[in-house]
């Protein structure tokens, strides 16, 4: 076991292809962002490294009690590792966390399956880049004047309100790579390698799908792992023959589906890093609205229409792919060009209002509020300032952050700021919902996916 490990991944918006993309049939234009989440893993030493069984504390510093310990052991009949929460003096504590609950046990099960010495105890430390959440925080009394990245929320887990940039992907993919580096060798698990990413990738999908209780299409998952890209997705029926954690043969047919030696099962999807390309002078910003969706019943009811409708859904997707294929297409062909100025940018405007016209027809259709009345009146008063050149709400829509394209110019974010500072919202296009405080976020398109950091970088933050 390596004594310190840091790994982050970033988050991502899925700048076009929402509902599509968990249709094989389509794609979908997904862009990480420099926002990351970040996991330490390090020596429990006040354990036993040979003792049986052995416990891992994961701990959130950032948020009010947020610290879960765990009792952890091999089953019998090759299920893999279990995992049992012991009980902790904080209530806040005793909370389930299912995604690193889910993680964990996947990771161990795992590992256990390819090491032949005993797993020694370790302590986990998440931290999340301010981004990933609306509240206002401050910077710890622990942290050094020059560490200043990660900010005291000051409020326990649960009531902290996301800005919806993948933090659950960007944790279980962190989590499970800095799990695999630590106690891995590093003949087994690089980073830097595509045998590694892949590695990393298939366990992840593994474990987020099993937390969120379904099989996703699974493109925050790759965007964490691998950056931007285009993505078409893997086919579910590689994931649904794991059975429960803990069944008989459980650790075995995990091993075998994360390394992808049953090749009746192989993994499919694809990811395009070449096809995910921004032209100097844009930048992907997100605009936050302090209000978030519920994903899953969103995609539910769509998805419920689009089987009752499958000729007029078949047409509307058909019309979204070509919109969205244009945009990736318009993006790599102004990514060629030497010199570009604010009329280079004129089609790419016009490819976004054509592709949030048909977002709205999917609203109008399915009663979903895929782009809200609210988010549109956000959306055109953004596209009014000089220096925009487009925007969505992004991914599977509702009240999560907007993402906007915008020529990297100070005078455009100087812009930017004085709208959305003095913005209010129009109480006649509520849509049932309450957006808050608008503002722009710090963030950023990012290439890189997960990638190995140094453990200084959170001086302060880790014991």
């Amino acid at each position: 076991m390596t004594s310190t490990v840091a790994v982050s991944a970033p988050g991502k918006v899925l700048l076009a292809g929402g509902y599509l993309v968990l249709d094989r049939g389509y794609t979908g234009l997904v862009f990480g962002l420099d926002a990351r989440i970040h996991v330490i893993v390090q020596d429990l030493a006040t354990r036993d490294d040979n003792a049986a069984p052995f416990e891992v504390v994961v701990r959130s510093p950032q948020f009010k009690d947020a610290e879960w310990r765990y009792e952890c052991q091999k089953t019998e009949d090759d299920g893999g590792i279990e995992v049992i929460q012991l009980e902790s003096h904080s209530l806040a504590s005793q909370s389930r966390n299912k995604f690193v609950e889910t993680a964990l046990v996947y990771a161990l099960t795992y590992i256990s399956a390819l090491a032949h010495s005993s797993i020694a105890s370790a302590s986990v430390t998440i931290l999340a880049d301010a981004d990933y959440y609306s509240n206002t925080g401050s910077p710890s009394n622990a942290t050094t004047t020059t560490n200043r990245r990660f900010l005291d929320f000051n409020v326990p887990l649960q009531e902290a309100h996301k800005t919806g940039l993948g933090s659950s992907a960007a944790l279980v993919t962190a989590f499970t790579a800095a799990l695999l580096a630590c106690y891995l060798s590093a003949d087994l698990l690089s980073l830097t390698s595509e045998a590694g990413k892949a590695r990393v990738h298939n366990l992840a999908q593994a474990a987020h799908c099993a937390a969120q209780g379904k099989v996703g299409s699974g493109f925050d998952v790759a965007a964490a792992v691998y950056g931007s890209c285009v993505y078409r997705r893997f086919s579910p029926s590689i994931l649904e023959n794991l059975a429960e954690v803990g069944s008989k043969g459980f650790s075995t047919r995990l091993k075998s589906v994360i390394e992808n030696t049953d090749h009746s099962q192989d993994w499919d999807m694809e990811i395009n890093k070449s096809g995910a390309i921004l032209p100097a002078g844009l930048r992907l910003v997100m605009c936050d609205v302090d209000c978030g969706s519920e994903t899953v019943g969103m995609v539910k009811r769509v998805l419920s229409w689009k089987k009752g409708n499958p000729e007029e859904a078949a047409l509307l997707w058909r019309t979204l792919q070509k919109g969205n294929e244009d945009l990736a297409e318009e993006l790599r062909s102004l990514a060629q060009e030497p010199k570009l100025s604010s009329s280079n940018f004129e089609n790419l405007g016009t490819i976004f209002l054509t592709i949030r016209s048909l977002v709205r027809e999917m609203s109008t259709k399915t009663g979903v509020p895929i782009e809200p009345k609210v988010q549109t009146q956000l959306l055109d008063a953004c596209c009014q300032i000089s220096g925009v050149v487009g925007g969505v709400v992004p991914g599977a829509g509702g009240f999560d952050a907007i993402a906007l394209l915008v020529e990297n110019k100070q005078e455009t974010y100087d812009a930017l700021h004085n709208v959305l500072d003095q913005y209010t919202v129009d109480a006649e296009y509520g849509d049932g919902a309450s957006i808050g405080q608008v503002r722009l976020l710090g963030v950023q398109q990012e290439m890189q996916g997960a990638k190995i950091e140094d453990p200084i970088l959170y001086e302060g933050w880790i014991r």
